[in-house]
């Protein structure tokens, strides 16, 4: 599956027993593990970074709930990109679909958990690195509430935005390590009513018109009868506050090394941090006062409901979709994932139906934690997609 780093071949034993016994991991090049250099997907980090001394503190806890580790696996450069191909490690094969692209920048743990290499598979997620690979490869997946899983023996990216999340081949194990990582009750299930994410919706239907029809039965028959317009007429507002934000943060965090190293960079990651070079500084106090504006809305929204949209704008992108079709794509993506960045908030993707053509993935989104109602929740909606009589499913 070319999942998995050659140079950080390894395999743990649990610490203990637990929830988690019988289970195995894998954990993304930007996390800890003690032995190992944590390499962040680029050869140039790598030589010049030394191993760690002990494992990111996810990974203990993970250990120390039963589960065994088995390997490390490939990210795209520095988190980086949302496609999953890395110039120097290869891209990792999509076991449903392999002429599609696995969706980075967690695409090695979503490919290992993809293929039942592993159970599940922690990686992280900044801009929607954990959310696309789930949704392309079809299993599960979580962009925790920022902050509630440690991000110590983690490499910074995007520290304002940056989450530890992880991939399941299902939501019940999604749930048990849920309760491993996530704070102790936290969340406790609640019912809440579920609204349509009205412009994500809209993506998703104009780029196929045939799955923006099964979105909506499945969200029809989940209960989600009325929409709500999170971005009303400000779109482009969410998504420069975003990319600023997020560029800020990504200067603060590597700009230096970057000056300083002269690293080299795969030709499509080079030009991304080449920008960030760029950022006017002066402008943070402009971007941190519009998202306190933006979240509002949606803040009030959640506390009464939970959101149900489509994880992606596109099913699936193939290896050689053009350069029209990536920037359509990031901008589509890009804007859809700002709310759960911009807001802490946190994001379930649930692989709803996995047809032969292309997989079909409903996102949950909730209030700040809410982890554990929302997980709950998504298990029940995904029960009833599965439910939901033919021809939907042919």
């Amino acid at each position: 599956m070319n999942a998995f780093l050659p140079e950080a071949t390894v395999e743990i034993a649990a610490t203990n027993t637990g929830p988690l016994s019988g289970l195995r991991f894998a954990v993304k090049d930007l996390i800890d593990i003690a032995g190992l250099t944590t390499g962040g997907g680029n050869p140039d980090w790598l030589r010049s970074h030394a191993p760690a001394t002990r494992h990111a503190p996810c990974v203990s806890m993970l250990l120390h709930a039963g589960a065994s580790i088995y390997g490390k696996t490939i990210s795209d450069e520095l988190a980086y990109s949302l496609e999953g191909a890395n110039h120097f490690y290869g891209t990792p094969i999509n076991p449903r679909w392999p002429w599609a692209l696995p969706g980075g920048s967690s695409s090695g743990s979503a490919s290992a958990v993809a293929s039942r290499i592993v159970d599940f598979a922690l990686g992280t997620d900044t801009g929607g690195s954990v959310r696309v690979p789930a949704a392309f490869c079809g299993i599960w997946g979580i962009r925790p509430t920022h902050d509630a899983v440690p991000l110590e023996g983690v490499l910074p990216f995007a520290p304002a935005f940056d989450t530890v999340g992880w991939f399941a081949n299902s939501g019940e194990i999604l749930a048990k390590v849920a309760e491993v990582l996530l704070p102790k009750g936290d969340s406790p299930p609640t019912q809440k009513p579920l609204y349509l994410f009205a412009e994500a919706v809209a993506m998703h239907a104009q780029h196929s018109a045939r799955d923006g029809a099964i979105f909506s039965e499945i969200a029809r028959n989940a209960g989600a009868n009325a929409s709500v317009s999170l971005f009303k007429d400000r779109a482009e507002d969410w998504l420069s506050c975003y990319q600023f934000l997020q560029d800020y943060n990504i200067y603060n965090t590597l700009g230096a090394w970057i000056s300083q190293s002269n690293p080299t960079f795969g030709p499509s990651i080079a030009p991304r941090f080449a920008r960030i070079q760029t950022t006017q500084l002066d402008q943070l106090a402009y971007y941190q006062q519009l998202r306190n504006e933006l979240i509002k809305g949606v803040q009030q929204q959640l506390e009464h409901s939970f959101l149900i949209f489509p994880t992606v704008p596109v099913a699936l992108l193939p290896k050689n979709a053009s350069a029209d079709a990536l920037h359509d794509f990031y901008h589509d993506s890009l804007l859809i994932n700002a709310v759960a960045g911009l807001g802490g908030f946190p994001q379930i993707s649930v692989p709803v139906l996995n047809e032969i053509e292309r997989p079909i993935a409903l996102s949950m989104l909730g209030a700040v934690g809410s982890d554990k109602a929302l997980i709950a929740a998504a298990q029940e909606i995904y029960t009833i997609s599965q439910n939901i009589p033919k021809p939907l499913n042919d």
